[in-house]
């Protein structure tokens, strides 16, 4: 199957059944009384949203889940192996570092789905504990570097004008660190409607241009299938939103985030793809910091860093459009650093 073809039907596939689920999982929402509860520690004029559906993300991963469905039943039928398809790396190898890293962001959306079904239906506002969610997730990361390990041989990762570079056992602690930063951080830009879902449906096109450029075909078109969906389900969640993705859908897009990044062997691609998950989830740990060592002062107006734009005066609007801008641009210096970087 053609590569441009097998992109254009995933994220067609993608968007309609991302949209379309939001006429039937909304109002069935609305009636299980699936209501996001606004905390005090938010603005206060995040109050009116009180009682919209949360649990949204089910459109993200239904519709990501039937396009790739659908492509790669496609692409099988017509003799191909889109996800096998790699440039100089071993065929099961790929599938391996593809279909545990889609497992990977399942398993963090069962940890989403847990934590949203204790703050909704058993109405405890801060769902799973600290240390219930940090648990579940080291194990779930654990699970996942050891699969890369032992069964794909992921040993080091590509950097740019250098090439594959070997770190052994430090792989491991990068990883786990890049893991656990990136899902807890895409989780905090899920703060102001559309943005999470905007910010990342922007690294979505750059993972998959660095895909092509790399010559990761599988990953380019799983990169067009979650951007898809998240265009799908940005109609509902644009301002003011019909629905919320809640944890499980965050969850599941942080893990599909690192998902792709690892599979192109290139985790430090988070770095620039999601330069905006950096700032939220290093806006938060600045706002702690400075606050315990400046008598209780603020450094920030309020953390993460779009509720500082939020508290400026910027509209929820305006905020997703200038995060997504810095998102493109992010994307625009990895497709430069990967084309310039390749080895000769």
């Amino acid at each position: 199957m053609e590569l441009w073809a097998a992109i254009l039907m995933g994220a067609a596939i993608a968007f309609a059944v991302a949209f379309g689920l939001g006429f039937v999982v909304i109002p069935w929402l609305h009636k299980l009384k699936f209501g996001q509860t606004i905390l005090d520690i938010g603005p206060s004029w995040h109050k009116k949203k009180q009682g919209t559906p949360t649990m949204g993300g089910i459109l993200i991963i239904a519709g990501f889940g039937v396009a790739l469905a659908a492509v790669l039943i496609t692409d099988k039928i017509r003799g191909g192996d889109l996800v096998a398809e790699g440039n100089g790396i071993s065929p099961d190898s790929l599938r391996v570092k593809v279909y545990a890293g889609i497992l990977m962001a399942l398993a963090f959306t069962f940890i989403g789905f847990v934590d949203d079904y204790i703050k909704v239906v058993k109405k405890r506002n801060l769902g799973l504990t600290e240390l219930q969610k940090t648990v579940m997730q080291i194990l779930v990361m654990a699970s996942y570097m050891f699969t890369l390990w032992h069964f794909a041989g992921v040993r080091g990762m590509f950097i740019p004008y250098v090439g594959y570079v070997e770190s052994g056992i430090l792989f491991w602690g990068v990883g786990m660190v890049a893991l656990y930063a990136t899902v807890n951080a895409v989780n905090f830009t899920d703060g102001v409607d559309g943005l999470c879902a905007s910010v990342t449906a922007t690294a979505a096109v750059g993972l998959s241009v660095v895909a092509i450029l790399r010559g990761f075909l599988g990953v380019s078109v799983v990169s067009a299938c979650l951007f898809g969906a998240l265009a799908g389900y940005l109609i509902w969640n644009w301002n003011p939103s019909k629905v919320i993705m809640g944890d499980l859908g965050s969850f599941f897009l942080g893990g599909m985030v690192c998902a792709l990044t690892f599979a192109l062997d290139a985790p430090w691609l988070i770095l620039l793809v999601g330069v905006i998950y950096v700032a939220e989830f290093g806006s938060d740990l600045l706002q702690i910091a400075y606050i315990k060592t400046h008598n209780g002062k603020k450094l920030f107006r309020m953390a993460p860093i779009h509720h500082h734009y939020e508290m400026g005066g910027w509209s929820e609007k305006r905020i997703c459009v200038v995060f997504s801008l810095v998102t493109a641009l992010g994307c625009a210096a990895a497709v430069a650093l990967t084309y310039f970087g390749a080895p000769v």
